[in-house]
């Protein structure tokens, strides 16, 4: 499929043509993934368009980029100013939006103090996992590669190097024929999707691997947790085993890309009744709820465009 790119990109401060917003051959972050990202939406509401936790998405920006010692040339305001700007420059309302900052053009070494350069990107996009994939569910695969272990890559970083590894679990599954692959820690233990965190469904409460399970802090899965514990549904935080997979009664994946994507098998097993069960159908409804009205935004979450 061919990918349709819009007009306009924020780069370094300022809209350009998309064409324009051009990075060095040399430049430190092609050569050694030293960037780190954001993904966020921004949903059609009863009130207008909005986008979802845009101030936490780019607070998370500055803290990947802290651990990195990678200084961003911007405010927090500015680059949430600069999402909106590039989605009016554009002409969209409903979009995905990609802020970017990495190092540029300036030296050659593991640990040169290479330029920051910065962009925000804006564009349509559908389910990230496919069409249908949101009612119908994906099935899914264990991938032979594992996540990375404590104290090597840090994985609360929403860093760019990080995604070779979720590049390597997500071609892994669709060059066997899977929607998505899902990624142990290395202690064997269940850590998350190529690009998605987990929720397992058991007696009508949802089980989520930790922090410590090598996975990044997704803030779609903040949101899960925040609306089932206001509608009185267990949430656990627990080391899970791979062969729980098999036995949950439902199971979905999340992530600003994916959202709320059930899961109706892996490796072979059905998963529950193959269908999206009824908790996972209540997690979309609470979290899509919150763009059609049905869910009340207490916490603020939505900034208006």
């Amino acid at each position: 499929m061919t990918q349709t790119y819009p007009d306009y990109i924020w780069h370094n401060g300022e809209i350009k043509r998309w064409q324009e917003a051009t990075v060095h051959v040399m430049a430190h972050g092609l050569h050694y993934g030293s960037s780190v990202f954001e993904g966020i939406r921004c949903y059609e509401t009863q009130n207008g368009h909005a986008i979802f936790r845009l101030n936490d998405h780019n607070k998370r920006l500055f803290d990947s980029a802290k651990i990195y010692e990678m200084p961003i040339p911007y405010t927090l305001d500015q680059i949430n100013a600069a999402c909106h700007e590039v989605i009016k420059a554009n002409g969209l309302g409903k979009a995905y939006l990609r802020p970017i900052a990495f190092r540029d053009l300036g030296g050659f070494g593991l640990s040169a103090d290479c330029p920051t350069s910065v962009s925000v990107a804006a564009w349509n996009m559908g389910p990230y996992l496919g069409a249908g994939v949101l009612e119908a569910g994906i099935d899914a695969c264990v991938s032979s590669w594992q996540r990375m272990a404590p104290n090597t890559i840090p994985t609360g970083a929403k860093a760019g190097g990080n995604y070779l590894s979720g590049q390597l679990i997500a071609r892994e599954a669709r060059r066997l024929g899977f929607g998505e692959g899902i990624a142990l820690a290395s202690t064997g233990l269940l850590s998350e999707g190529a690009g998605e965190n987990l929720f397992l469904v058991f007696d009508g409460a949802l089980h989520t691997t930790p922090i410590s399970a090598a996975l990044l802090n997704g803030i779609t899965r903040n949101t899960i947790m925040t609306l089932a514990k206001d509608n009185g549904i267990e949430v656990i935080e627990r080391d899970i085993p791979r062969e729980f997979l098999y036995l949950c009664d439902e199971l979905f994946m999340c992530g600003t890309a994916a959202e709320i994507t059930p899961i109706r098998s892996v490796d072979g097993r059905q998963v529950g009744t193959g269908k999206p069960g009824p908790l996972t159908l209540k997690i979309q409804d609470l979290f899509f709820g919150l763009f059609n009205g049905k869910t009340p935004d207490k916490r603020n979450w939505l900034t208006p465009l």
